[in-house]
This record gives C-alpha cells, sequence and structure tokens, in this order.
C-alpha cells in the first residue's frame, strides 16, 4: 500500500500541503485486519488512533449481560480512536474489523510530536473532536427522543450524504443495525417495508436507493448530515 497516497484519502488530512501529508506518511504504520478480527477492546492502553484505508471497522460497547450496542461504523478515509492523541489513558470501546482491510495507525506520541510542530494539523484535529462529540449527542438525542422511523430516516440520508450516492448498500447487517438504532430486527424490517410501500426508497437485497430524499428529511426532523444535500435523483431532476 502507498501510504502517501492512503494518507492523502484520509477526510481528516485533506486540507494538508504536500510536504505536511509526507510528515504524517512517515508516522504511519500499515496494519492489516481480517473479518471478524478485533483491534483493541475497551481498557487497553490508548497507543494511538486508526485510519481505515480498505474495509469497514465497527466500534461497540458490551453490557454486563454480554448484548453488544455498535456505537458507529467507519469505512475508508475515516479515523477513529482519535481522542487517544490527547487524552491517552485507554481506549474506551471495543474495535472490530467487520471485513479484511488494511488500515493505518499513527502512534500517539510521534504524531503528538507532529502537532506541536504544525499548529494547523492540531487545530483540525480539534475540529474533528467537535464533530465526533455533535454526532454523539445527536444519537443520544435520537435514541431518547425520536421514533425509530425518524432514526433509520436520519441514518439513510448520512449514508446517503457521506457516499455521495442514492444507491448505497446497507453498512450493517439487519441484526446489527437494528441494534445500532436502538430497535429490534423485527421492527426494523416493519419500517424498511414500510418506507418502500410509502415510495421513500427502494430495496434489492442489501442496496438501498433512496427515491424521495426531502420526506425523508421530513420525517428525519432535520437536513441530511448537518445540511450537506443528496445528489438528485435518476430522472427525477
Amino acid at each position: 500500500m502507498d501510504k502517501n497516497q492512503a494518507v492523502g484519502d484520509i477526510s481528516l488530512f485533506s486540507g494538508l500541503a504536500p510536504k505536511e501529508l509526507a510528515a504524517v506518511a512517515a508516522v504511519a504504520e500499515v496494519r492489516r485486519y481480517g473479518r471478524g478480527q478485533d483491534i483493541f477492546f475497551s481498557g487497553d492502553p490508548a497507543e494511538g488512533f486508526f485510519s481505515v484505508a480498505s474495509g469497514k471497522v465497527r466500534i461497540y460497547q458490551t453490557s454486563l449481560s454480554g448484548k453488544e450496542h455498535i456505537i458507529h461504523v467507519f469505512g475508508p478515509g475515516e479515523v477513529f480512536a482519535e481522542v487517544a492523541v490527547f487524552a491517552g489513558g485507554v481506549y474506551p470501546a471495543n474495535a472490530q474489523a467487520m471485513e479484511e482491510g488494511d488500515y493505518l495507525f499513527f502512534p500517539r506520541e510521534r504524531f503528538r510530536k507532529l502537532l506541536a510542530d504544525d499548529p494547523d494539523l492540531a487545530l483540525t484535529m480539534l475540529g474533528l473532536l467537535s464533530i465526533r462529540l455533535r454526532q454523539l449527542v445527536r444519537k443520544l438525542e435520537d435514541l431518547s427522543l425520536r421514533e425509530v422511523p425518524a432514526r433509520l430516516a436520519s441514518h439513510l440520508l448520512l449514508l446517503g450524504a457521506q457516499s455521495k450516492k442514492r444507491v448505497l448498500p446497507l453498512d450493517l447487517p439487519k441484526g446489527q443495525l437494528a441494534a445500532y438504532l436502538g430497535t429490534i430486527p423485527e421492527t426494523l424490517s416493519r419500517v424498511l417495508r414500510r418506507f418502500v410501500d410509502e415510495g421513500l426508497i427502494s430495496l434489492t437485497g442489501s442496496a438501498v436507493e433512496i427515491l424521495d430524499a426531502a420526506r425523508l428529511e421530513a420525517l428525519a426532523g432535520a437536513p441530511a448530515a448537518f445540511g450537506e444535500k443528496m445528489p438528485p435523483a435518476a430522472g427525477r431532476g
């Protein structure tokens, strides 16, 4: 894997100059994980943060009863466990690869030295942390204040805005997606069928096509992805 190219594909570093990208790539370590392989566990020493070069990772917690709750799913170009850069301590959740893929690992101490030498990069990291906090607050609001249809609508709109596409694969198996949305698989299936019947989406296997983003936004109660607009539907202008 070309580390310079992989670092350049990371959204966090998209505004960096080539010289800065090369400096970031120099501290990165390439790691490969297989499907279902654990990356770290809650309570492990937070020795650095990661970026997904290929594949997908889920961040989750396990309750005392053994029930898993998915906190977030990250794909190519996204970073996770970045709090470790500032806070150190231990990882607050578990990370597991959902499919085979390559990752970049950024050791905490080496990356902190980069931040000390580049205030602009430090500000970029702080901006990312503020976005993460906003996402967490929104998810807590979703789980406590919104019904399942609104949560699902919001999730589909966010996926669509992130991928810039209207036809997209569900990022989780239905059982895990139900847990992520704070419901059960049967309820999720009913809501998906309702969305299909009402012409909001179409389903082909595990692929979803967003047919009516405006109505989904109304159902979610907020614009997609904090104001990002969906691309127009094919044949709809």
